[in-house]
């Protein structure tokens, strides 16, 4: 049973259908030398947003699991934009690395201005890491979860400063929300689109949580869904998923440069300086389903992230 049935509302749908149809808001500031970092920058929407950034003079720190990629990238970053371009290797899929990464990060001397956690992947078959977790959960949520918050006492200390998820609408499928007590699709029927889903909601869920830690920081935290744009993402499954997405998603998909434009306004507008806790579609703010609004799920996650992440209450 659907505990959240009766709190769906049609207007919710028909606004995000509409607003799938909108172009994002535009920021024209320049960035210059404040450090973006981005997670999964070698192709696709990370590249395209570490390209938006550079051409704006910010300095970036790329997270990526390919080296002969990161310093192709980021030479060709610095030649076109005379940028500061460094990166960390982690593979997500390894939460020994994200560990690694994420102590990295915390010993920063300077200050973090934006961190997009963009790194993730879409199976269509179950798939268990090494960790003993299913895969899409440990790469795009909890590694996001364990980079956030192992950066919880840094970003404090800051005056200011942005996380931003690249998240979907595809956090819907998950319309009776997260199977708490089963959450690597043991004793559920496991799909794409449902362990996709069940990641970007519980993206979204963490969000009530870190919004909450950070009130009156300066540091806001918000979730983006990029529109149909046009990736390489599931090329790892078949190839009848790669013959369908290829007909049916990319012929209508829009160029990545959309959703660059909305991770720069999100990340660098100054109309967003203290807009926190919200999911935009692009620029556009939109309500959330009912599922990724439940405080009480948030809590529980929470408490089971922070138990497969390592950590302990302080």
């Amino acid at each position: 049973m659907n505990p959240y049935l009766k709190q769906y509302q049609w207007s919710n749908i028909f606004a995000m259908i509409h607003n799938l149809g909108l172009d994002p808001k535009i920021c024209t500031a320049d960035f210059y030398h404040r450090l973006v970092v981005i997670t999964g920058a070698t192709s696709g929407i990370g590249y395209a947003a570490a390209r938006k950034y550079a051409s704006h003079g910010a300095d970036l720190l790329l997270i990526n699991r390919n080296e002969q990629k990161s310093e192709e990238v980021c030479d060709a970053l610095r030649k076109e934009f005379q940028t500061n371009c460094t990166y960390l290797l982690a593979d997500f899929s390894r939460l020994s690395d994200v560990h690694a990464a994420a102590k990295r990060l915390a010993a920063l001397d300077g200050k973090i201005d934006v961190l997009i956690h963009n790194a993730g992947l879409y199976l269509t078959k179950k798939t268990r890491t090494e960790d003993n977790l299913e895969a899409v959960f440990q790469t795009n949520y909890l590694s996001t979860f364990i980079l956030n918050y192992s950066l919880l006492e840094k970003l404090k200390a800051q005056t200011s400063g942005r996380i931003l998820f690249v998240n979907s609408e595809a956090y819907r499928f998950a319309v009776a929300g997260l199977h708490l007590d089963d959450l690597s699709w043991n004793r559920h029927p496991y799909s794409g689109l449902k362990s996709y889903g069940a990641a970007k909601l519980a993206q979204l869920l963490s969000m009530i949580k870190l919004t909450e830690l950070y009130q009156g920081t300066g540091i806001t935290v918000n979730a983006m869904h990029p529109g149909n744009i046009k990736t390489n993402s599931g090329q790892n499954n078949g190839w009848l998923y790669k013959k369908l997405k290829s007909i049916l998603v990319d012929r209508s998909a829009r160029p990545m440069d959309v959703a660059a434009e909305a991770l720069y306004y999100l990340g660098a507008s100054p109309e967003l300086e203290h807009i926190s806790g919200k999911f935009f579609n692009l620029t556009t703010v939109e309500e959330p389903a009912p599922p990724a609004l439940d405080r009480s799920a948030a809590e529980t996650l929470w408490k089971i992230s922070m138990d497969l992440g390592g950590f302990y209450e302080k």
